[in-house]
């Protein structure tokens, strides 16, 4: 891969930045997702920028935007696509649904029953929807990224465990620092007058040139002990009382994908143990339940998986 790339992956990350104020970790993690050709669930309360981030990410890399507002009327055919018959020329055609795109936005996922909620899987898995029996691809590059609110639960539907596990990270989104708020703030009323120059620029990737990094992330060099490092970390969840449910193999699989694209975020052809140190919460806090008593104390999945990932000793390269 050139070194181009490399740099065009850098300024991405830079621009936005610029737009998205403060959200740093968040904006590494989403670019990560995207590398590793994976999906991201985003939690966190209203207003803090998560469709400007998708939609900015879509800008910048010259990809397709579309936003579904997840309802409890919602239908799965309102997401996939459907037949219709055509009348005036006596055939049946396909309507595509807003899943046919290259970053998908679902926001509040949670506020529509699970037989909606499954229409994403076989996308998420597959990058196709099945039709009238008929297998339509969607473009490439492909991302899902659904939202859901932590501090309104009344009137949502859980997302189903087989869900869950689609997605290669969840993210916690939370408010900015007074800094970066007041600096959000005085650029978006006009206070200051600041760079907006990330909204209405062109693309600095192309759709291709967005699959080659994703290429040369699938080939960032992974030692031997960083695999197995990796892999000790998911198994030891299965292994501690705290943790009702430990993470899937599923888990492994996706901490070394992440580890690679945060590798190459980073600029490095190779992964190292802080790499995989680096993506182990977001992609595991979503894969494990925690025991009746840990949930009785009011202790997160994160706080949990960090006294676990202390215990386990880092391989030394």
């Amino acid at each position: 891969m050139s070194h181009l790339l490399l740099e065009k992956l850098g300024a991405l990350r830079e621009r936005i930045n610029q737009v998205v104020i403060g959200q740093p970790e968040v904006i590494d993690q989403v670019l990560v997702a995207l590398l590793a050709k994976g999906h991201v669930l985003v939690e966190g309360v209203p207003g803090l920028g998560k469709t400007l981030l998708v939609r900015t990410l879509a800008k910048c890399f010259d990809g397709e935007f579309r936003r579904i507002q997840f309802t409890p009327d919602l239908m799965p055919a309102d997401v996939t696509g459907h037949v219709l018959y055509n009348m005036k020329e006596g055939e049946f055609r396909i309507r595509r649904g807003p899943v046919f795109t290259n970053l998908l936005l679902t926001d509040e996922i949670n506020r529509s029953p699970a037989k909606t909620q499954a229409a994403l899987l076989e996308v998420m898995e597959e990058h196709q929807v099945t039709i009238e029996g008929r297998a339509q691809s969607v473009p490439e590059p492909f991302m899902v990224m659904a939202t859901q609110n932590p501090i309104e639960q009344e009137g949502t539907y859980p997302l189903p465990e087989a869900e869950l596990d689609r997605f290669l990270l969840k993210v916690f989104i939370g408010y900015p620092c007074m800094k970066d708020e007041l600096a959000l703030t005085r650029q978006v009323t006009g206070i200051e007058q600041g760079d907006h120059s990330a909204h209405s620029s062109g693309s600095l990737l192309t759709a291709i040139e967005m699959q080659k990094l994703q290429q040369a992330a699938a080939n960032v060099t992974v030692d031997e002990q960083v695999a197995a490092y990796a892999v000790r970390l998911v198994r030891a969840t299965r292994e501690r009382p705290v943790f009702s449910r430990g993470a899937g193999t599923r888990a492994c699989i996706a901490l070394v994908k992440c580890a690679r694209a945060y590798a190459l975020l980073q600029k490095r052809r190779y992964v190292l143990p802080d790499d995989v140190k680096a993506m182990a919460i977001p992609v595991m806090r979503h894969r494990v339940a925690l025991s009746v008593d840990m949930a009785i104390e009011g202790l997160s999945a994160d706080y949990l998986l960090t006294e676990m990932m202390d215990d386990i000793e880092a391989p030394r390269l």
